[in-house]
């Protein structure tokens, strides 16, 4: 058996028919708009300008470590606009494209197939659910949800988050893709093995990373002066990704539910569950906005993932007005920093309460589970 949502009551149905007429009446695109075109171009531009000039030109730490900041932010840059959009099939309506934007993710030291059924699949659909949703699965270390248990170490976990989440790119990097590959399961969602074509640019995709990330650097420089640079470049990316993907969940006001453990059923339709597990943030920052890939309007993604980003900001208005005629809360903060202060409390919360502890949800294979807006663009992201 798997996770059961509740009765549908029409806000999706009545959102997506006004989204429908939003595009009708603006005539503008869903996907391929020249807006993220032009936007991949400046972020790949930023992320070989900061490489080429760390690794070749650069000869004192004042100028190394500043580049070693601005590669860091550059990917993190990459994996919120290209890739992401990539991923959900909401770059273009072509699949080469998407598949082809999706595979920069690889290039930057992840990987795509890995992320499609992690993300996609198991965060998109089972958001903010225990056992089901990996991404508020980060380990003993730490504590996201009240329904983790809770260990003498997470009174300072507000404190120590820094390092894991600077940390956190080696961990994917290095272990937990290969791990995931093995086992052929997510948290408790399994997935289907990769075909021959996929593990042909699974592997293309980590050697070209460990290639001009390690290996090439080596070839000009010492261990010892490769080593720290490596670092700062990647706890920026891991601090930045973190922070971004942390907001939009894992704060205070945001629901952690957990299914009835006789009949497995969330009380909300999948639909009112996205909105009340997910926080917009600093929705008037046009240029956090921009550099995040319109992440911090989460909502509209987890609702619209399959929408490019660059529409985000306009739907948001069509999203409120619905939740506000349907009764379905509706939560922003006005700022990062607000939004921020939100996730630390929330932390420190949850170091120092010991709260209901409910067994994993238990689902289906990733495969199965699907929901009929992934199952529509399954093959337009990897």
């Amino acid at each position: 058996m798997k996770v059961k949502f509740g009765r549908s009551e029409g806000f999706y149905q009545e959102l997506k028919l006004l989204v429908d007429e939003y595009f009708q009446q603006t005539g503008f695109w869903r996907r391929d708009c020249p807006q993220l075109y032009l936007k991949t171009v400046i972020v790949v531009a930023w992320f070989a300008a900061s490489y080429a000039l760390l690794v070749f030109w650069a000869t004192t730490w004042w100028q190394a470590a500043p580049l070693a900041i601005s590669l860091g932010l550059a990917v993190a840059g990459v994996g919120f606009n290209t890739q992401h959009d990539g991923n959900h099939g909401a770059f273009s309506n072509s699949k080469a494209v998407n598949g082809i934007m999706a595979w920069m993710m690889d290039l930057v030291g992840g990987c795509s197939y890995i992320w499609y059924w992690k993300h996609n699949v198991a965060h998109h659909t089972y958001t903010n659910i225990n056992g089901a949703d990996d991404d508020i699965e980060p380990g003993p270390m730490l504590r996201f949800t009240p329904h983790q248990p809770r260990y003498w170490m997470h009174r300072f976990q507000v404190l120590y988050v820094w390092a894991l989440y600077g940390l956190m790119p080696i961990k994917w990097q290095f272990f937990d893709d290969f791990r995931d590959l093995v086992k052929g399961k997510i948290a408790s969602n399994e997935f289907p093995r990769p075909r021959a074509w996929q593990w042909a640019t699974i592997i293309l995709g980590k050697s070209l990373f460990f290639s001009w990330s390690v290996f090439i650097p080596l070839l000009f420089h010492s261990f010892w002066v490769v080593l720290p640079y490596y670092f700062l470049a990647i706890c920026t990316l891991g601090i930045t990704l973190s922070v971004v993907f942390q907001l939009a969940h894992c704060v205070e006001d945001a629901d952690f539910t957990a299914p009835d453990p006789e009949q497995e059923h969330i009380e909300h339709d999948w639909a009112v569950h996205q909105v009340r597990t997910t926080i917009d943030f600093a929705p008037h920052n046009r240029l956090l906005n921009w550099y995040v890939g319109g992440l911090n309007f989460q909502i509209e993604h987890h609702l619209f993932p399959h929408i490019s980003h660059v529409h985000y900001p306009a739907l948001a208005g069509i999203v409120q007005k619905t939740c506000a005629e349907y009764n379905v809360p509706y939560r922003a903060y006005p700022t990062m920093l607000s939004a921020l202060g939100s996730h630390m409390r929330w932390l420190h919360r949850l170091g120092r309460e010991t709260m209901v502890e409910v067994p994993p949800a238990p689902v289906e294979s990733a495969e199965e589970s699907l929901l009929p807006v992934e199952q529509e663009n399954q093959q337009s992201a990897v």
